[in-house]
């Protein structure tokens, strides 16, 4: 259900890894200048009443220059309220029709695992693959993610 609620209880997420090029944003704010809200911004709905963006970010932010008294927004996952399930949400949103920067697809596989996630559920909440997990692993924070693993050694040091 979209709803039309002030702009100031929308906020941006701290985790958005997705960019949009100039052209774009230009493109963007033309629409919504010219057509209005034709998709609401996603969010959820934190204890305080403010609605947290979790698609729509670029959406938000134009409406927000453009000075705009209320935003369109619909609520999700009002029982998940976990931060992994908010980042999940996100990228399930933003990898169904865009690009996203590596580095900050990495910081996220990172912060998820942190937070107890293993291969396997970020893989599968995020829709990827072991091996784009493991890829993105592999760009940041590689020794602490791999720390509790068990490796072979292929060869053994000889002891003088």
């Amino acid at each position: 259900m979209v709803q039309w609620v002030p702009a100031e209880l929308v906020e941006a997420n701290d985790y958005n890894p997705n960019s949009v090029a100039k052209p774009e944003m230009d493109l963007l704010r033309r629409s919504i200048d010219a057509d209005g809200y034709t998709q609401p911004i996603v969010t959820w709905l934190r204890e305080d009443g403010v609605y947290e963006v979790v698609d729509g970010f670029h959406r938000h932010l134009v409406g927000k220059e453009m000075g705009l008294s209320h935003l369109p927004v619909v609520v999700v996952n009002r029982e998940k309220t976990g931060r992994n399930d908010r980042i999940a949400s996100t990228i399930r949103h933003n990898r169904a029709r865009g690009k996203h920067k590596i580095a900050s697809m990495s910081d996220i596989v990172v912060e998820l695992s942190r937070r107890n996630w293993n291969d396997e559920k970020i893989a599968r909440e995020l829709g990827m693959d072991a091996d784009e997990v493991l890829r993105l692993k592999q760009i940041t924070g590689l020794a602490e993610l791999f720390e509790n693993r068990e490796f072979s050694e292929a060869w053994e040091p000889e002891i003088e």
